[in-house]
């Protein structure tokens, strides 16, 4: 049996970090337009919805989206990401749900449907976007990944794997029986430098239009 697919990216319009984060020009488009048009052209996915309390933000979006108006109290600063996906889920029925966000723009339309394929295929109950980093990490004053006495050639290294907010893949059933948007047998969908840029800040947004204005960078230098 085919299963269902509803790719939503929550949005509100509000953010404290960097005012207005979502709306910001990039290129010729909003920040949150490029998440919505890598959704848009993979097949397997049969509904990309926005997630926001005002309808404002279809004029940022890309045509295709579907709007799903959610309660202005989950734009509070101290609202958790799991209350904003349980109400989505409770609103919008589907098998399978990808997780995305505007603060990914670079994120390719490879890797997302890639991650999404595998989940499909049965092979692993969820997917994430991950960064691999093979080098020398430290976590609470000890060594991770070598020994001290005992350090190996950095490709020789056991790899680290970190979660980017680009995108999560999980079935409606592991998120209402266990509340989490990670299964037991994740596929890890690793990006490059640029797909894994996440912009929160000012300096994360002024980086990002450096990348996607090269022209412009290269009159300043």
């Amino acid at each position: 049996m085919e299963k269902k697919v509803v790719a939503f990216v929550p949005i509100k319009l509000n953010s404290q970090r960097l005012p207005h984060k979502n709306i910001l020009p990039l290129g010729e488009h909003s920040l949150s337009w490029y998440i919505f048009n890598t959704l848009l052209q993979i097949e397997q996915i049969d509904e990309v919805c926005v997630f926001c309390s005002d309808e404002k933000v279809m004029e940022y979006l890309p045509k295709g989206v579907r709007f799903v108006k959610r309660d202005s109290r989950l734009n509070g600063d101290l609202v958790k990401g799991h209350e904003i996906y349980e109400a989505f889920i409770n609103t919008i029925d589907s098998d399978i749900y990808l997780l995305a966000h505007t603060t990914s723009p670079f994120m390719s339309e490879t890797s997302v449907r890639n991650a999404l394929i595998n989940v499909l295929s049965e092979n692993y109950d969820s997917a994430l976007s991950v960064i691999k980093k093979q080098t020398f990490v430290w976590y609470k004053g000890e060594t991770l990944n070598y020994k001290l006495d005992d350090i190996p050639r950095t490709q020789d290294i056991e790899p680290v794997y970190i979660e980017t907010s680009g995108f999560f893949i999980f079935k409606k059933d592991h998120f209402l029986t266990h509340g989490q948007r990670i299964g037991f047998l994740p596929y890890f969908q690793e990006l490059d430098d640029i797909e894994a840029i996440d912009i929160d800040t000012k300096e994360d947004y002024e980086f990002a239009l450096r990348i996607i204005e090269p022209n412009k960078l290269l009159q300043e230098i």
